[in-house]
């Protein structure tokens, strides 16, 4: 079992796992149940990466009902559709475009009434794509506050939780708009947990954290400092009570709110599983909450790539592996990659030198960081092909280390967000 017949497997894993991650059928499915008819009128609203495979189902479900629509996606994201609108716009950074498209929603929000039908459709980077700064914060400040987070080290639940508290929309103020019209969101999910307080930053959801929670967030990561005054000065009031809280859990304005997951790690990766078993693998799906900093994480899939090819556990050769989540990377300097090239690069030092293993890690999206490609594959010869593996994951250049020797997976939009998936495949030998 060669190398190259194993990468060739794990692209096909990772494949099947986005084709289970496409929202489309399970947002049709749910809008074309009874019940619709009744609403006078029918909003369609939304923000996130999957925003047009979810506006096109949306679309193709309700047709007609659908009064408005509007849903803002990433740049290179859109589609045509008739009914419902997608305004491309700036991501990971927000940018005009998303807070002029983030004003449109909250008022096709709050236009509607208590007989009327508010469709919000979120999917993973909706948090970037709905940029509505609660005053006098400006975009560009916003825009800091984010580079900063990213750079942190930060997981997207802290992150949210500061993001929601510079916000008119985000932790559940799209909700508090909307009342008392009836809101069903549909939710491709893109955190550890599934909870929907925390895909999007919650526009629809209850909030749990608070303002003191995202003071202490600044702190833990030295940010207190270096955020722009307006931020700290917003957030300190608002822990001392001076500006009122995001809605939380018993709100009335939640009471005609409900959430449908539609799409999530955990069901990618079980069709990626579906799919090894059928290649002949003995596949263990080891966790779908896989968190923390990246190079630790891949090290430890590298040590069980070791223990698979030197005592056949946990699964006996053939084997396939496969861990899902959202992995962080502490950034210092101004190398290029993303969370996967770097966990791919990370593990490649780690199973240098092992005969018949392949690790595969992508993100479900297409992206992978402030590139183009999805993540990236190596092998127990990529060091030998390059050897210069240390001295780029100590600088954070994962994308020209791969990218020399044709290993970055590159897909595109996938039109869908369910965090990343990870394969390790090792072989029998035979």
């Amino acid at each position: 079992m060669s190398n190259r017949v194993l990468r060739r497997q794990a692209f096909a894993i990772f494949r099947a796992a986005l084709r289970a991650a496409d929202p489309s059928d399970a947002v049709a499915r749910h809008c074309a149940r009874r019940g619709l008819a009744r609403f006078r009128r029918i909003y369609v609203v939304g923000a996130g990466k999957a925003g047009a495979s979810m506006a096109r189902a949306a679309e193709r479900a309700l047709g007609r009902r659908i009064t408005a629509g509007l849903v803002n996606v990433k740049y290179g994201h859109g589609a045509t559709l008739r009914r419902i609108e997608l305004n491309e716009c700036g991501h990971p950074l927000p940018d005009e475009r998303g807070v002029a498209g983030a004003r449109r929603i909250a008022e096709m929000a709050q236009a509607a009434q208590a007989d009327d039908l508010v469709l919000c459709l979120i999917s993973g980077g909706a948090s970037a794509l709905l940029p509505l700064p609660a005053p006098p914060i400006t975009l560009e400040e916003k825009q800091a506050v984010t580079a900063l987070l990213l750079r942190s080290g930060a997981d997207i639940h802290e992150m949210n939780a500061v993001r929601k508290h510079l916000s008119l929309i985000k932790g559940g103020q799209l909700a508090r708009l909307a009342a008392p019209a009836r809101v069903e969101a549909l939710l491709l999910s893109d955190v550890i947990g599934d909870d929907p307080d925390v895909i999007g930053s919650g526009p629809m959801a209850p909030d749990r954290s608070t303002f003191a929670d995202a003071a202490r967030i600044l702190d833990r990561y030295g940010m207190g400092g270096r955020v722009p005054a307006s931020v700290s000065e917003r957030i300190a009031a608002g822990a001392r009570g001076e500006i009122p809280e995001t809605p939380k859990p018993g709100d009335p304005v939640f009471a005609r709110v409900r959430h449908t997951i539609v799409g999530s790690n955990r069901l990618a990766l079980d069709a990626a599983a579906r799919h090894a078993r059928g290649l002949g693998f003995r596949t263990l799906v080891l966790a779908s909450e896989i968190s923390g900093e990246t190079r630790e994480i891949a090290r430890m899939h590298g040590a069980i790539a070791r223990e698979v090819v030197r005592a056949a556990r946990p699964v006996k050769p053939p084997a396939c592996i496969i861990t899902g989540g959202e992995t962080t990377v502490t950034l210092q300097g101004d190398g290029l990659g993303g969370r996967n090239q770097e966990f791919a690069l990370a593990a490649a030092i780690e199973i240098a030198g092992l005969p018949h293993v392949v690790v595969l890690s992508a993100g479900t999206d297409g992206t992978d960081g402030p590139t183009d490609a999805a993540g990236a594959i190596a092998d127990g010869e990529t060091l030998r092909r390059n050897p210069d593996a240390r001295r780029c994951l100590d600088e954070h250049n994962s994308y020209p280390y791969f990218e020399a020797l044709g290993d970055l997976l590159i897909t595109g939009p996938t039109n869908t967000n369910v965090m990343d998936v990870h394969i390790l495949l090792v072989g029998s030998g035979k």
